[in-house]
């Protein structure tokens, strides 16, 4: 399988992301910890959630000055901009120490801050996810850049420097709550699942918490990285996946 994605940012940013898929999976806690909370697990079935995580820094232009140079958002996002709070509970952004406040957390999607600022660090992004899915935080790590390596011609406040990193987390032998709460949800890549598993029900969405916290149209959304190939490549792991498990069960 090709490992090296292209990524398609919109002609009036600078793109200088990494768009490699990347599997990170969640390992599970030990069974004698399961027990005491009676923790049913699907056997067999991976779920995994692709997100895209990264900065967008804007040049300040006339309003620019030694200490505030440019304005920029980081964030954690659906790599088809679909709501994570799904899956993911809260982020915490560790800035640089010099911030007021280095330490943000966010505590519903979209998963973001903003801040003004002229030099570039390295921040720090920790996800927590929802209790039935996982109680071991994520760590990613996201270099800040305000300046582009491959544009060598003036900044423009209308030209940003994007860059974004494209993962999939995977979550094996999922919990049965947590498979029957996503298993339709577009932001959840799920295998087709066999007609004799048999899950607790799903609880009801209230209407207006559907897709409230996707990134369709955020307003800086015009560029975000196309991660398409990628998705593409999704589809195929799970058809994979579903071979593989069908497979199985004919030898047995």
């Amino acid at each position: 399988m090709p490992q090296n994605l292209q990524g398609e940012c919109q002609p009036d940013g600078t793109n200088e992301s990494t768009p490699k898929i990347q599997r990170i999976k969640i390992t599970r806690p030990s069974e004698d910890s399961e027990k005491k909370i009676a923790v049913k697990r699907v056997k067999d079935v991976e779920v995994s959630v692709p997100i895209v995580y990264g900065t967008i820094a804007f040049w300040l232009g006339r309003k620019a000055s030694e200490t505030l140079s440019h304005k920029w958002t980081v964030y954690v996002r659906g790599a088809t901009n679909e709501d994570l709070g799904v899956v993911i509970k809260r982020a915490v952004f560790q800035l640089h120490p010099s911030f007021n406040n280095p330490v943000r957390v966010v505590e519903s999607p979209p998963f973001e801050i903003s801040e003004c600022g002229w030099g570039e660090f390295e921040i720090a992004i920790s996800l927590f996810f929802h209790n039935d899915v996982c109680d071991k935080q994520l760590d990613l790590y996201h270099h800040l850049k305000l300046y582009s390596e491959e544009d060598s011609g003036p900044q423009s406040t209308k030209k940003p420097v994007v860059v974004e990193t494209y993962n999939e987390i995977v979550f094996p032998e999922p919990p049965a709550d947590f498979l029957a709460r996503v298993q339709n949800h577009p932001a959840v890549v799920v295998p087709r699942l066999p007609a004799t598993l048999s899950l607790p029900p799903a609880p009801v969405q209230e209407v207006h918490e559907s897709g409230r916290g996707d990134t369709k149209d955020h307003m800086l959304s015009p560029w975000f990285v196309n991660f398409s190939e990628a998705d593409e490549l999704l589809k195929l792991a799970a058809a994979r996946q579903q071979f593989l498990h069908d497979r199985c069960k004919l030898t047995l």
